[in-house]
């Protein structure tokens, strides 16, 4: 036990461990902001730097943008209504809304504080009940991840208003962008008309940055002559009892945020889509409605992005597997400085596991001191005059549509998609749907292969395995009911107690 705490507290007390651990955040923090250069990209970029490093400075360094840059992904998201990386988007549908009413310092300054905890929460699972998370981890079939993903693209009801309809609609639309490209199993061409362009496929971050920031610029295009909206920054750190009062939430959400992050190839982008969707459906009766700036709709998705930060460390520390891209980034990192990340490491190599928890509960530290400062200074960004605004955010939609790949194709893509997400949100569609189906469409097509493929290509197999398996059967029910709960019938069996909740009219 002594070992562990000592090992624990290796960054906090080296001079230059701390020091990369706060630099890492801090950077992080401004690189998750800047639509377009990810946290991955960062990583991967930096590990070619850290070839001739100790390997507690490389991790301390890396362990600090992964913390920072998920967190980052949020500031964007509130003030420009522009993620700042895919597991902001959710942040954006009640963050926005918050900064279009002068809350944006408030928005932030919650946010931040949320972050912290969902993080805290996901690094304490992880250091306490890494096996356990694990072992279920691997309890997931091809059939089980391929239903997960049918189940999120369903859960965009959530986020579409009263129509799932339009909600389907717009993931299937997802769906369908992102198949465009070679098959990933058989390098067949799909939708790419012969056009060598497409076979890498349609960047999911051009169609982001195009239906969040250009579709934003051109909305408020249309309302060029309204004065810009007044900050009232009274207040950054959250009250004590706000913080109290969101604690269950941000607890429900941050066990949804390390559930879903140590699911290999999964991430804090689907974490947080699915917590808001938790969140919407738990939450009685919000102050605000959900969409038009409830703070539960702020809170859910930061908790559960950065809880997923832990869970996604967990199979890649125990199993060998990488929970998502960055951590995928990080297990090279360690085969390159001679450790072998999967069961033994925690035997052999304990000191490296409880220094990674140490270094990550640093991080969230430091997150968190980053995040509440500055505040004011960005939130001058939402109160300038539209005339500057609208051109700083196209500008920040090329230079982060075109950083991704440095292909000017991508700028093209970008441009086309923001013209597409305007008329749809002209329309009533969400485009937040369209953004999730592009990053589910891989995860949908890989697994639905595999299953198959596993169940000797018969489909009554399949079929078989998903009713004989618990895990698999209690998702295919939650998949039929989002359908079956949008029925007439549904509605007509769901009417007597809907009216028994009813009070009665005043007399």
């Amino acid at each position: 036990m002594i070992d562990a705490l000592q090992n624990l507290t290796i960054a906090w007390f080296d001079p230059s461990l701390l020091m990369l651990v706060a630099l890492g955040t801090f950077a992080g923090i401004y690189v998750g902001a800047i639509p377009g250069l990810s946290v991955t990209m960062a990583v991967s970029i930096l590990i070619s730097f850290t070839f001739s490093w100790d390997v507690y400075e490389a991790l301390s360094l890396m362990v600090g943008i992964y913390m920072g840059g998920v967190y980052g992904g949020s500031r964007t998201a509130i003030l420009l209504n522009i993620p700042g990386a895919p597991s902001a988007i959710a942040t954006a549908l009640d963050g926005y809304p918050l900064a279009q009413k002068g809350l944006a310092g408030e928005a932030i300054g919650l946010s931040t504080t949320m972050s912290a905890v969902g993080g805290l929460l996901g690094i304490l699972v992880l250091a306490f009940a890494a096996p356990a998370v694990s072992e279920f981890a691997l309890t997931f079939q091809p059939r089980d991840y391929m239903l997960l993903a049918i189940l999120g693209i369903l859960l965009v009801g959530s986020l579409s208003g009263e129509s799932l309809t339009k909600g389907i609609f717009a993931g299937a639309l997802g769906l369908l962008i992102g198949t465009v490209g070679l098959d990933p199993l058989t390098a067949q061409e799909r939708f790419t008309f012969g056009v060598v362009e497409l076979w890498g496929g349609i960047s999911f971050v051009a169609v982001m940055i195009g239906m969040f920031g250009v579709a934003e610029a051109l909305i408020q295009l249309r309302e060029l002559e309204m004065a810009a909206v007044k900050q009232t920054i009274s207040r950054i750190v959250p009250r004590w009892s706000d913080v109290r009062k969101y604690l269950p939430l941000s607890l429900q959400t941050s066990a949804i945020g390390v559930l879903i992050g140590a699911l290999p190839g999964t991430g804090g982008d689907i974490a947080a889509l699915m917590a808001y969707d938790h969140a919407k459906r738990v939450t009685k009766d919000p102050d605000v409605p959900f969409g038009e700036g409830a703070k539960e709709g702020l809170v859910a998705p930061e908790t559960a992005n950065n809880a997923a930060i832990g869970g996604a460390f967990i199979p890649m520390i125990t199993l060998g597997i990488p929970g998502d891209a960055v951590t995928a980034i990080i297990i090279g990192a360690l085969f390159i400085h001679g450790l072998n990340p999967g069961p033994m490491l925690m035997i052999e190599k304990p000191d490296m596991f409880w220094f990674i928890v140490g270094a990550l509960l640093l991080a969230n530290v430091f997150m968190l001191i980053f995040g509440l400062t500055g505040i004011r200074i960005f939130t001058r960004i939402v109160e300038m005059p539209r005339a500057v605004l609208i051109p700083l955010i196209l500008m920040l939609s090329i230079v982060g549509a075109f950083a991704v790949n440095n292909s000017i194709t991508d700028v093209y893509w970008m441009l086309g998609f923001g013209i597409l997400g305007y008329f749809m949100k002209l329309y009533g569609y969400q485009v937040g749907p369209v953004i999730l189906g592009v990053i589910l469409s891989r995860l949908i097509d890989e697994n639905w292969r595999r299953a198959i493929i596993s169940d000797q290509e018969s489909l009554p197999r399949l079929f078989q395995g998903i009713v004989t398996s618990p895990l698999s059967l209690v998702l295919f029910i939650a998949v039929v009911l989002i359908f079956v709960s949008q029925t007439p019938l549904w509605a007509a069996l769901m009417k007597p107690f809907r009216t028994k909740r009813t009070p009665p009219p005043d007399a």
